[in-house]
């Protein structure tokens, strides 16, 4: 009987703890989806904005993106989806170095859905 309830003690106590860092896990993915995208704005007059954007895997940028023109690089690279306010949504993929210039547009949200940071350094003309 002690051997059948240390086999048992053996199998059901791992199982537990590898549910419990999958549960962990997933709700880190669901904390970060939920905190703010970061925004740091470097410089910002009455004829221009600069400023960094950093967004985690799984985290949504609920805010409206601006559909002015703009020129985006990407410091560290990633993939986002884009949702436009018809329902329209768009894979992009920025990697790293690379400079794009963005016309203006309509609306759109946005989610990472990469594995790593993307971190944008944007120039926004007002």
């Amino acid at each position: 009987m002690k051997k059948l309830i240390s086999f048992v003690a053996g199998i059901v106590v791992p199982a537990f703890i590898l549910a419990g860092g999958a549960a962990s896990s997933a709700v880190a993915q669901g904390k970060a989806a939920m905190a703010p995208v970061q925004l740091k704005v470097l410089l910002e007059n009455d004829k221009v904005r600069a400023f960094e954007f950093t967004q985690k895997p799984g985290q949504d940028n609920t805010s409206i993106a601006s559909t002015k023109f703009r020129i985006v690089r990407a410091v560290k690279g990633g993939t986002i989806e884009r949702t436009y306010a018809d329902g329209k949504k768009e894979t992009i993929v920025f990697k790293t170095g690379e400079v794009r210039m963005n016309e203006p547009g309509p609306g759109y949200t946005s989610k990472n859905i990469g594995k790593n940071d993307l971190h944008l350094y944007v120039v926004l003309l007002k």
